[in-house]
């Protein structure tokens, strides 16, 4: 004789047990894993695109003093400028090289080409210190008393640079920090080249180039917000670090504590 049915409460224990698909969620998720490789896809495209510029920049800045001296100037660059001058290019072309190899997913090349490249920027740091303290004894020493103030533009990149790079060594392991302190290490030394460019905005100092610089740090703001609706804390506190630095020199470099201690270098 067969059994009774099944109740009412056993067969809803069995519908709430079966798979069920949701098709809105099924969509979201789905539209959701898209988003991630073309995500990505525009982020390598940005950093290597910003890269490539900024070797254009470069390129523009010093054509005349640097990659084509020969053409413009009687008279060869000093030995250390022409080291100064190797390894800032090297510099640059090792972000293009570590963009690249990020876009193309070779993650672990990147890390030991990194290894290279924390030596590069204690190497940097020494010969653009030395570079501008040479600067500032040579055009002092044939009365150019401006040293002096401007000696505070590259001394304070040399400040900054070190602390962006370190700090972005230090967050190595966190990919969306390290890849914009590294980008904006490598903003904060291309005033140099920036004002070398050979248009008459340049002739305003350093407030010309300083603007400039900072529209590349404005670039990257302008692409979180796009991309990803917000603003990384590492462009808002390295951004501020960078920003501060220009602030902080163009107030102090024509005050008598400033022009004193230049003075005691230069001497």
């Amino acid at each position: 004789m067969p059994g009774p049915p099944p109740s009412l409460p056993n067969l809803a224990f069995g519908w709430r047990a079966a798979p069920v698909f949701d098709m809105k969620s099924g969509m979201h998720a789905a539209a959701a894993s898209a988003r991630i490789p073309a995500d990505r896809t525009r982020t390598h495209v940005f950093y290597t695109g910003m890269s490539l510029v900024m070797l254009a920049t470069v390129l523009l800045g010093f054509a005349r003093s640097y990659f084509l001296r020969s053409q413009y100037f009687p008279s060869p660059l000093a030995p250390v400028a022409q080291i100064h001058g190797a390894l800032f290019v090297s510099w640059i072309l090792l972000f293009i090289v570590q963009s690249v190899l990020i876009a193309n997913r070779r993650t672990s090349l990147h890390r030991r080409v990194g290894i290279v490249g924390g030596f590069l920027a204690v190497a940097m740091v020494v010969a653009g210190s030395t570079i501008a303290l040479v600067s500032l004894r040579y055009n002092f020493s044939h009365g150019n008393l401006r040293a002096l103030s401007f000696f505070a533009i590259p001394m304070g990149n040399m400040i900054v640079f070190p602390i962006l790079v370190a700090a972005a060594i230090a967050w190595r392991r966190r990919p969306e920090t390290h890849k914009r302190l590294m980008l904006l290490a490598t903003i904060s030394i291309l005033d140099a080249a920036i004002a070398r460019w050979p248009i008459s905005f340049m002739s305003n100092g350093p407030i010309a180039f300083f603007a400039i610089a900072d529209l590349y740090l404005l670039s990257g703001v302008v692409f979180d917000l796009a991309s990803r609706k917000s603003v990384h804390p590492a462009y808002v506190w390295g951004g501020l670090l960078l920003v501060g630095s220009q602030i902080l020199r163009l107030a102090i470099w024509h005050t008598a504590a400033w022009i004193a201690f230049a003075r005691m270098l230069a001497v």
